[in-house]
């Protein structure tokens, strides 16, 4: 029993990468080319440093807030939080909600610094 848990554990922690996550580097290009970089991280975390330009929309706020804030629905959009978790909860939800165009940071932040 001890053994399948800890395959399990090392399993879930080299998680392969999405079609829709992307590195740091895919995150700064984009960026560069227009996209809208979204913070799902509480004000809070926000608040102790981010992503420059990045806008704060916790991921708890995204069903309720991001109609009014990102109305363009084919706008590029990368989403970020701490490890990812978090991200990926929001692009499911942003896609539920029919944005086209949204990527997640691999990982999150804490990978990448």
């Amino acid at each position: 029993m001890r053994k399948y848990f800890k395959m399990m554990y090392i399993k879930k922690s080299h998680r392969c990468m999405e079609s829709y996550e992307i590195s740091m580097n895919e995150l700064k290009e984009k960026q560069e080319h227009g996209a809208i970089i979204v913070d799902v991280r509480s004000s809070q975390e926000y608040n102790e440093g981010h992503v420059l330009n990045a806008i704060n929309i916790p991921d708890y706020k995204i069903n309720k807030s991001i109609k009014k804030i990102l109305t363009n629905k084919n706008q590029e959009i990368v989403l970020y939080c701490s490890s990812g978790g978090r991200g990926r909860k929001a692009y499911q939800k942003m896609k539920n909600l029919g944005y086209n165009n949204v990527f997640n940071l691999y990982k999150g932040l804490d990978n990448w610094i």
